[in-house]
């Protein structure tokens, strides 16, 4: 039986979504699209929609646009009819309806993260668990404390033991013995970097030793030091180390593959430092790579440090991509579809409208509100006043009429700034909403059952002594 679907909108949204509901020719579904009679689809409400929706509802679900901030739940239970929030811009319907009204599962990862603090010996050990609370909120899962070479550590076990309390895994990584046989007896969860020579410190512990070749790039050392901890008992890490771009990069690309092949079940590790810090490149797409190569070898553990500036969200993009890589070959899919994340500078698809969309939506307005938008020809702005497109926001200031309204003069230039930086970019841009720059920033959680407080320009003058706390203009 094909399912019977019913899309609430408002009057603006009404013609475009039956156009775009019927370029669909024949879905396996049967629509219907209601008005419900407010002029701006996102602004329809719970209450609203409860008393003007006309009964009975000849329908097996109810699609509502992805702005209706109204409590899903109680509407679905109200009416007796399942209520799903659909995509924000109509333009992504067609694939929203494609996806069967699911959304894409992105909470399931493999690869476990190892964040390092690369100077931890230089810092106290009330600043060593704050920034490891940081990293964990960021996506850590371990936390590795780098010892330095002739930097003496002598807080390290108060260290390990404040890390655990809180709650964390540890790892310490040095060059000394003597230091990684002290973190041992603290209680660290592992040991970086060990190898056939010093495997002995681990022993005895449950500490679990992470194993690097012996010469460096000595992958038959790896593979016996990997062999003699099996017999010994120890579960273990091998990492083959991953080298910078012309010093090594694509041999090490092979020791990795070739240490799979040789160690088929045995837990590897990837330090992803070595691309992402000394690459001159948006960290983001290295890191979306490196995360696909070890999505494919089977690489459960990952080596993060962010000591640039340019790395700074280097732990949320691994986070991201370890989860888009996971959702990805659990489907046997291509990790392309799953989330915006990692797309921070672009998106797919930047433009929800055409400038035939626009103009036909501009020729609908009746007030004197402004409306900004972006196309393929520039920045869109219009009211019932006129329609003006540019693809530089100073040009239009001298249309708009409003030298004389300060706070709508400040208003419409941050949006007209926004827009073109990412019209500029080839983001997409909603007014009164931030740009989504992914996982390269942090992102204002929002609750989707209720509208948004006024902003400035649109709340009354605050009178003398009015000490109210402004609310931003969002």
């Amino acid at each position: 039986m094909r399912e019977r679907l019913l899309f609430l909108t408002g009057h603006l949204a009404f013609a475009r979504l039956v156009r775009i509901l019927e370029s669909l020719g024949e879905p396996p579904f049967d629509w219907r699209v209601e008005n419900i009679g407010v002029k701006v689809a996102a602004l329809m409400t719970g209450p609203i929609i409860l008393h003007r929706l006309a009964r009975p509802i000849a329908a097996d679900r109810i699609i509502v646009p992805g702005r209706c901030r109204a409590d899903l739940a109680a509407l679905s239970d109200a009416l007796g009819v399942p209520v799903t929030r659909g995509p924000d811009e109509l333009s992504d319907l067609p694939a929203f309806l494609g996806s069967g009204l699911r959304a894409k599962d992105l909470s399931r990862y493999s690869v476990r993260i190892f964040a390092e603090i690369v100077d931890a010996s230089a810092m106290n050990v009330e600043a060593l668990v704050a920034r490891a609370e940081r990293m964990r909120r960021a996506g850590a899962d371990v936390i590795d404390l780098g010892c330095l070479p002739d930097t003496p550590f002598p807080h390290l076990e108060d260290a390990i033991r404040a890390l655990k309390d809180a709650g964390h895994r540890v790892s310490v990584d040095s060059a000394e013995p003597s230091e990684l046989s002290r973190a041992v007896a603290a209680g660290a969860d592992f040991l970086l970097s060990l190898d056939e020579t010093s495997l002995g410190i681990a022993e005895g512990s449950a500490t679990v030793p992470i194993l690097v070749p012996r010469p460096h790039g000595d992958l038959d050392s790896l593979v016996r030091a990997a062999e003699e901890a099996a017999r010994k008992g120890l579960d273990v890490i091998v990492d083959p180390i991953l080298d910078p771009i012309h010093f090594g990069f694509a041999d090490s690309l092979v020791r990795y593959v070739e240490t799979r092949r040789r160690l088929p079940d045995v837990a590897m590790m990837m330090g992803t430092g070595n691309l992402t810090e000394l690459t001159e490149a948006d960290s983001v797409g290295v890191t979306a790579v490196l995360l696909g190569l070890c999505s494919e070898l089977a690489i459960d553990n990952i080596l993060t440090v962010q000591v640039s500036p340019h790395t700074r969200r280097t732990i949320e993009e691994h986070d991201a991509a370890r989860r888009l890589m996971h959702a990805a070959a659990a489907d046997t899919a291509l990790p392309k579809g799953y989330d915006a994340g990692l797309l921070q500078l672009h998106d797919r698809a930047p433009f929800p409208a055409t400038p035939a969309d626009l103009a036909d939506l501009a020729a609908e307005v009746r007030d004197t509100g402004f409306r900004i938008a972006t196309a393929e020809d520039g920045i869109h702005i219009f009211n019932r006043d006129g329609h003006h497109v540019a693809r530089d926001a100073l040009s239009l200031y001298p249309k708009l009429g409003v030298a004389s309204d300060g706070a709508h003069a400040f208003y419409l230039g941050t949006e007209l700034a926004k827009a073109e930086i990412a019209f500029a970019l080839g983001k997409r841009y909603t007014q009164d909403e931030p740009l989504d720059w992914g996982c390269g920033a942090d992102r204002v959680e929002e609750a989707e059952d209720k509208l948004k407080e006024a902003g400035h320009t649109l709340r009354p003058k605050a009178s003398a002594g009015d000490a109210r706390e402004p609310v931003r203009c969002r």
